[in-house]
C-alpha cells in the first residue's frame, strides 16, 4: 500500500500538485482508513488532503484514473527481474547498493536507479528549484536540464556506477556483472529523461500560470470571480512591495550624492592635481505627499476597493497620505487606514459608516466640500489622485474646482473605470473635468491600476 500511495503521490507532484510532506502523511492515513475495497473512497480521501481548489479536481481525476489505468509500478528489483537478473543476482546488485549508500549517503546513484518516489524527492527540494528559478522561456531548457541534471547527480551516478562494476564483476563475474552494470545504465538514462521531462513540464506550468497572470491582469475588475479577485489583490501588494524596494534603493543612493565636479577639482590642488577625495553634491528629494478622492458608489466599487487597496499598502512611498470616500457626501478615511486593517477599513468604508452608500452621486457637492476643508492643506508637493466616473447624475459638475486643486497642486490625476468612448454620454462630465487635469487615465484592470501607480510615482 505504502509503495502505490508513494508513486501516487509521485505522479500527482509531477503533475504541479505542492504536497508537503505532512500531507503525505495525511495521505496514507486516509487510504489506510477507507482501505483499497471501493477506487471511488481511495479517490475521495486522496483528493480531501490533496486538492485545494475546485479547479484542481479535473486535474486531480485525470492524474489519478491514468496512474490506475496504466500499467503496474515495478521497483527496481522487478525492473532488473524483467531485464534477466535472477534472484540471487538481484540480492547481490540490492547489498551493494546498500553499502554504498551507508559509506556515502549522499550519493547519487542509489536515489536515480530507484526513480518513482526517490526521484520525485530530488526534484521537489528547494535546491531543485533553485537551479531551475531562471528559466523563463523554452530556448533556455537545454541550458536548464543540463544544470539540474548536474544538481540531482546523474553524472556522478555513472562514476559511481564505474566504481559499483568492479565490485558486480568480482562477485558475478565477468558477464553477468557486465549485465547488472547495463540494466543499472539504462535506469540512469531513463531518470535522466524524467528529469528532462520534469523541465518541460515546469516550464509548461509556468507558461499556462504567466498566461493565467496577465489574462487577470488585463481582465476587468467588474468581471473577476471572488477568487480571482483575491489573486489579483495579492498582484497588487506584490507590485507596491517592488516599488517600496526601488524607492529603498533611490533613497540609499542618494545619501550619497552625485560628485561635485568643481569642488571636486578645488580640493584636488591641495594634492598636486589628484582628486584623491571626491566632493558630492547632496540631492534633496522631498517625499510627496498624495490625497486621494475615491467614489465608491455603485458604479465604480469594483475599481474603488482595489485603488484604496494600493493607496493603503504603498503609504510608505509617501511622506503623507490622506484619504476620502464619497458618494454625495465627503468622508475621509485617513486615520480609519491607518489604525485598521485594510481589509476592516474597506468593509467600514463600504458599510455606510463614513459617507452614506445608498445616495446618487454628487461630484459638484463633493468637489467644492473638498474645496473647503481640504485644499488649504495642499501644496506643490501634493498629488491629487481623484478615481470616479465622473457622472454627476445632471447635477452641478463645478469643473471649476479642479482649476483651484490644479493651481495650487503639484498634480491633479483622475482615474477613470470608464473607456473613454463612454466619457461624452449621458451624464458624463468626463470631458470637462479632462482638461483641467494633469492626467487622465483609464483604469478598468490591475495593469491599468499599475500602470496609474507609476504615474503617480514619476510626477514627483
Amino acid at each position: 500500500m505504502l509503495r502505490v500511495t508513494d508513486e501516487l503521490l509521485w505522479m500527482l507532484r509531477r503533475s504541479g500538485f505542492a504536497i508537503a510532506t505532512s500531507q503525505a502523511i495525511d495521505v496514507v492515513r486516509a487510504v489506510r482508513a477507507v482501505g483499497w475495497s471501493s477506487e471511488e473512497a481511495v479517490r475521495e480521501a486522496v483528493a480531501a488532503v490533496v486538492v485545494k481548489r475546485a479547479r484542481e479536481r479535473v486535474r486531480f481525476d485525470a492524474v489519478f484514473d491514468a496512474y490506475f489505468a496504466g500499467k503496474p509500478r515495478h521497483t527496481l528489483w522487478e525492473r532488473l527481474a524483467s531485464q534477466g537478473l535472477s534472484e540471487a543476482e538481484i540480492d547481490v546488485v540490492r547489498e551493494l547498493l546498500e553499502a554504498m549508500a551507508a559509506a556515502s549517503p549522499d550519493g547519487a546513484l542509489g536515489p536515480l536507479v530507484q526513480r518513482g518516489a526517490e526521484l520525485d524527492r530530488l526534484l521537489q527540494l528547494a535546491g531543485s528549484a533553485r537551479v531551475l528559478e531562471g528559466m523563463q522561456s523554452s530556448l533556455q531548457s537545454g541550458f536548464f536540464t543540463h544544470k539540474l541534471l548536474e544538481h540531482v547527480g546523474t553524472y556522478r551516478a555513472h562514476n559511481e556506477l564505474q566504481a559499483l562494476r568492479v565490485r558486480l564483476i568480482d562477485a558475478l563475474g565477468d558477464e553477468r556483472g557486465e549485465a547488472a552494470v547495463a540494466a543499472l545504465k539504462r535506469e540512469i538514462q531513463i531518470a535522466a529523461d524524467d528529469v528532462r521531462t520534469f523541465v518541460k513540464d515546469t516550464l509548461e506550468r509556468r507558461d499556462v500560470e504567466r498566461s493565467r497572470t496577465e489574462d487577470r491582469a488585463a481582465a476587468p475588475f467588474e468581471t473577476l470571480s471572488d477568487e480571482e479577485a483575491l489573486e489579483v489583490r495579492r498582484a497588487i501588494r506584490a507590485f507596491v512591495q517592488r516599488l517600496r524596494g526601488g524607492e529603498r534603493v533611490r533613497r540609499k543612493r542618494s545619501l550619497h550624492g552625485r560628485v561635485d565636479a568643481h569642488r571636486t577639482l578645488r580640493r584636488a590642488m591641495r594634492t598636486g592635481g589628484v582628486p584623491f577625495v571626491l566632493a558630492r553634491r547632496a540631492r534633496r528629494r522631498d517625499k510627496p505627499r498624495l490625497v486621494l478622492l475615491c467614489d465608491v458608489s455603485d458604479s465604480v466599487r469594483a475599481v474603488a476597493r482595489f485603488t484604496l487597496e494600493l493607496t493603503y499598502a504603498a503609504q510608505e512611498l509617501f511622506s503623507g497620505t490622506r484619504s476620502f470616500v464619497f458618494v454625495s457626501d465627503l468622508g475621509e478615511t485617513t486615520k480609519l487606514f491607518e489604525e485598521e486593517s485594510v481589509d476592516t477599513a474597506l468593509a467600514r468604508a463600504y458599510s455606510g459608516a463614513v459617507v452614506p452608500v445608498t445616495h446618487n452621486s454628487n461630484y459638484g457637492r463633493v468637489l467644492r466640500a473638498f474645496e473647503a476643508r481640504v485644499l488649504p492643506d495642499v501644496d506643490r508637493r501634493t498629488t491629487v489622485v481623484i478615481l470616479g466616473d465622473g457622472r454627476t447624475n445632471y447635477t452641478d459638475a463645478a469643473p471649476e474646482v479642479l482649476d483651484a486643486i490644479r493651481a495650487r497642486a503639484r498634480a491633479v490625476i483622475w482615474l477613470c473605470p470608464e473607456p473613454r468612448a463612454a466619457w461624452a454620454t449621458g451624464d458624463s462630465a468626463m470631458p470637462r473635468y479632462a482638461s483641467k487635469c494633469t492626467s487622465v487615465l483609464e483604469v478598468r484592470s490591475a495593469r491599468d491600476l499599475e500602470d496609474a501607480a507609476r504615474t503617480m510615482l514619476s510626477l514627483r
